[in-house]
């Protein structure tokens, strides 16, 4: 068996917990789950969801404070390079090219995750 620190666990753990929240959060405003955390090469989709017609990959980024810009400030260039290839990788894997695509990005801030910040359309 693989041995992971702590911390790691700890880390991925709040991380599924926010996906989830984020989740039940989208859900409420109409979107259906297709499926969460698709890992490739290239990166990771926290959520993978649909709205009508429209198949929407959604980044979630948590932060317990607003301290550095807290989670609306979290999407980095970088973060949005990686995550236009992943969808890309997720979209030729599953012959998606004929279907309407939306990338979006979901900010949770503070520690009883009361605020949620939903930008569509982020790349």
């Amino acid at each position: 068996m693989f041995w992971q620190p702590k911390t790691w666990l700890n880390s991925r753990q709040k991380g599924q917990h926010y996906e989830q929240l984020a989740q039940e959060y989208l859900v409420s405003q109409g979107l259906t789950p297709i499926g969460s955390n698709y890992f490739c090469r290239y990166g990771e989709i926290d959520l993978i969801m649909k709205e009508g017609s429209t198949i929407v990959f959604v980044e979630v980024k948590f932060r317990e404070t607003g301290k550095f810009g807290g989670a609306i400030n979290a999407l980095t260039y970088k973060k949005q390079q990686r995550l236009q290839k992943t969808v890309a990788h997720y979209v030729q894997k599953h012959d998606l090219s004929h279907c309407i695509l939306r990338v979006d990005f979901i900010a949770i801030e503070g520690s009883q995750a009361k605020s949620f910040h939903w930008i569509k359309n982020v790349l």
